[in-house]
């Protein structure tokens, strides 16, 4: 059966009830990038993607409600129950239904189209990258993790693991009262990738390139080491990859 691009998905009886899951992200402005040193900036033969977080540069945004967690099987199945058909189960789902005892899993292995169509059924929206980081960073703004900058450990988030994600929010939040902003999974976000792109990018609600082959990846996720957990951390992939360390959350503006 042929499937619906992200655009037409969205007329498939929207789910418009109002959210409780979601934890404001007030209007301000933060330095956004790394501001922390990693040992390799000072070698010359480094490739100039693994400087891609810099400059730090001041954003200023709008407030924003985002969800608190990632979407979870349990409400990805529901989107796919809605849609008669015309969304893909995930592979690993037995019967096309969660896993047992894996409802509260974050859903993963689903594309940016399929991520950005459930967020739009649910009345919402992908999160900007900068958004993203905003609400990882919560009120600590310059620190390296979403709980400040001590190092990663077992108690703080879900990472370098082979035995896949956990149920969501089995860590403490953030200062914004989120979870899972480090690992568990990595989170599609809404900007197409350019390497060069904090050295132009505007400061007041950016929205990323105009053009490019690669969507944006955020959070680090429970196949990963620290490094890739920061909140400055960026990723990328072909918009149409499916992985089982990839998944995503929702934004809305605030009212």
């Amino acid at each position: 059966m042929a499937r619906l691009g992200a655009f037409a998905l969205l007329a498939i009886a929207p789910a418009l009830a109002q959210d409780a899951d979601m934890a404001r992200i007030p209007a301000g402005e933060f330095e956004m990038g790394r501001s922390h040193a990693l040992p390799d900036d000072g070698l010359k033969w480094v490739p100039h993607i693994l400087r891609d977080d810099r400059p730090v540069h001041t954003v200023t945004l709008s407030g924003f409600d985002m969800d608190v967690h990632e979407v979870t099987n349990r409400q990805y199945a529901e989107f796919v129950s809605s849609s008669g058909g015309k969304v893909r189960v995930p592979h690993y789902w037995p019967d096309g239904q969660p896993p047992e005892g894996r409802a509260d899993d974050p859903v993963a292995n689903v594309t940016w189209d399929e991520a950005a169509a459930y967020c739009g059924w649910r009345g919402k929206r992908l999160p900007t990258e900068a958004e993203w980081e905003r609400a990882c960073r919560g009120d600590l703004e310059a620190a390296r993790y979403p709980w400040g900058d001590d190092d990663a450990d077992a108690s703080k988030a879900h990472y370098d693991s082979v035995k896949g994600p956990k149920a969501v929010c089995s860590y403490p939040k953030n200062s914004f009262g989120l979870c899972d902003m480090a690992g568990n999974v990595w989170e599609w976000v809404a900007d197409l990738y350019e390497k060069d792109y904090y050295s132009r990018s505007p400061s007041e609600n950016p929205t990323g390139p105009a053009d490019g082959r690669y969507r944006m990846l955020r959070g680090g996720s429970w196949a990963d080491v620290p490094k890739f957990l920061t909140c400055a951390q960026r990723s990328y992939a072909r918009p149409e990859e499916r992985s089982p360390n990839i998944g995503f959350r929702c934004v809305r503006a605030a009212n």
